[in-house]
């Protein structure tokens, strides 16, 4: 059954996700919206930035509850492990002090973001808690075009982020432009198919 690849394949997506988001803090040089928001909380209140991500995607999930969406195993893990996947790598990672090393951090976070966003989603156990948000968002306002709830969603953390001293740059930009062709040529080859009735167990198969 495809359910011993998508399993281990959802975890390792989040753990990738985790380093990928530590590499960016480090270089210093932008993070993405939602980053530039918990990172400037992360300032703000003296909490680790793992843990940051981790609590607040609790009220993020909390408002699934109005927007009727339901949260999977994916959406569990990826509250759970993503933060604690960062704290770890941001403990091991040494500081990018020379702007080559910041460009790589850079570069580097960008595309292993990208990678695994494709390995997490690619497993179908359900959103993140923030994509979630976006998608119950488009549900509940079929029309309001995807592209505007997420980039309203991504322009309000980014700038309550900027207020609260979230690092805003060039990595901002380039996370922008660069992520939605990274996740398009990953999440294809990184999908687990649907599992075809004879993989499955007589008792779901006769269903």
């Amino acid at each position: 059954m495809n359910l011993y690849r998508r399993v281990p394949q959802l975890f390792a997506g989040l753990v990738l996700y985790g380093v990928s988001m530590a590499l960016m803090v480090e270089s210093g040089l932008g993070l993405n919206p939602w980053d530039v928001f918990h990172q400037g909380l992360s300032e703000v209140t003296g909490i680790s930035f793992g843990w940051i991500v981790l609590l607040v995607g609790v009220p993020v999930l909390l408002l699934w509850i109005p927007l009727r969406q339901r949260p999977g195993l994916g959406t569990v893990a990826n509250l759970l492990v993503v933060g604690f996947a960062a704290d770890a790598a941001l403990a091991v990672l040494p500081a990018g002090q020379a702007m080559p090393a910041r460009m790589g951090y850079l570069v580097g976070g960008i595309l292993l973001n990208g990678f695994a966003t494709g390995l997490y989603i690619g497993s179908r156990m359900g959103p993140g808690p923030r994509d979630g948000l976006m998608t119950g968002l488009a549900a509940r306002f079929p029309r309001v075009p995807l592209r505007v709830i997420r980039t309203g969603i991504e322009l309000t953390v980014l700038g309550a982020g900027f207020l609260l001293g979230g690092t805003v740059g060039v990595g901002t930009i380039a996370y922008a432009l660069a992520i939605g062709p990274l996740v398009h040529l990953f999440l294809p080859p990184l999908t687990v198919p649907e599992a075809a009735p004879s993989d499955l167990p007589d008792t779901f198969a006769s269903r």
